[in-house]
């Protein structure tokens, strides 16, 4: 079955970085696009960043351009997410999500940027 593992959130302080990882299992990892999500507290939950299969093609939401960066790892099974520059409206938790057929969710990261 499909299992998507993210891990490397915490707290730091704003202007710091932290990286994201998405370990993914039980389907062909190298054939599929792969996206972050984030969902802050009373909020609904948002785009971040998008992947495509080959690692060639990526896109942000306009709030993280030039901050976050998405890449992945196909001998992995791996996606990841560098965060720099974090600014307290980062605070989330941060999800991987697979769409194959129907949408497939981690258990989400926490991430707190905070002084």
């Amino acid at each position: 079955q499909v299992q998507l593992v993210e891990s490397g959130g915490g707290l730091v302080q704003p202007g710091g970085s932290l990286r994201l990882s998405c370990a993914a299992s039980g389907f062909i990892f190298r054939l599929n696009d792969m996206s972050w999500y984030r969902q802050a507290p009373g909020k609904e939950r948002e785009l971040v960043a998008v992947i495509s299969s080959s690692g060639g093609t990526t896109n942000y939401a306009d709030s993280v351009k030039g901050r976050f960066t998405i890449s992945r790892d196909n001998a992995k099974n791996t996606v990841y997410l560098q965060m720099n520059s974090l600014k307290p409206e980062d605070t989330a938790v941060y999800y991987c999500r697979l769409r194959l057929f129907r949408d497939y969710w981690g258990q989400g990261t926490q991430v707190t940027v905070s002084s």
